[in-house]
């Protein structure tokens, strides 16, 4: 792996873990000790996250983690909400149902207490639906959308009510699909997109920090 590969990696799962917190200063001379690269792989990965959007300059000469906030939400969600029923109402028209009646049936029995294990199940679900919808257009918005979602599920990650109605929510979705039913498919993907969008900013408006 190129070394603003390694630098890109490691600062994007620490910006979507929290570890690196909105508005944290990314000083490249701290930030190349740091990971162990050149100043110039760091400023490769930074402008990458920039494309992200995930850093931002707020100088400059001072880069910064950018700040997530209800309104910024709001509009990964209404995107989120365009892309994902589309992809799940083509899925069900275009998917193997065999591939989605076994995710339907890991969403049915996953301990949601372990939040790792079922984020990991819910990585498959998507990559399974981006091999369904096969439309690399979709595929890469998709892309850029779940990149921010990771760290907006954070919010939820800690309220275990939620993770189980989550997953009981994508059974239904896989369901759909695995039934070749794409309008349910689409319904009860817009139903848990309210769901989990209500609940980020509920987490939102208890914790503002």
């Amino acid at each position: 792996m190129r070394a603003s590969e390694r630098a890109y990696a490691t600062l994007l799962d620490e910006i979507q873990t929290g570890t690196l917190a909105p508005g944290t200063v990314l000083g490249e001379v701290e930030q190349s000790s740091r990971l162990g690269v050149s100043r110039t792989p760091l400023r490769e990965a930074l402008r990458r996250l920039a494309s992200d959007g995930l850093v931002a300059q707020a100088s400059a000469r001072v880069t910064v983690v950018a700040g997530i906030d209800a309104d910024d939400i709001r509009a990964l969600f209404d995107l989120r909400r365009a892309l994902e029923t589309e992809a799940a109402r083509l899925a069900a028209q275009r998917g193997d149902r065999r591939v989605f009646h076994a995710l339907a049936a890991e969403f049915a029995r996953v301990d949601t207490a372990d939040a790792d294990r079922y984020y990991a199940l819910i990585a498959r679900f998507d990559s399974a639906i981006d091999a369904a919808v096969d439309n690399a257009y979709l595929s890469s918005a998709l892309r850029s959308v779940r990149t921010h979602l990771v760290r907006v599920r954070r919010m939820a990650r800690d309220n275990p009510l939620r993770l189980s109605a989550s997953a009981r929510e994508h059974e239904l979705i896989a369901r759909a699909i695995g039934g070749g039913d794409p309008e349910l498919a689409a319904h009860a993907t817009h139903v848990h997109l309210h769901n989990a969008f209500t609940t980020i900013l509920e987490a939102l408006t208890e914790d503002p920090s």
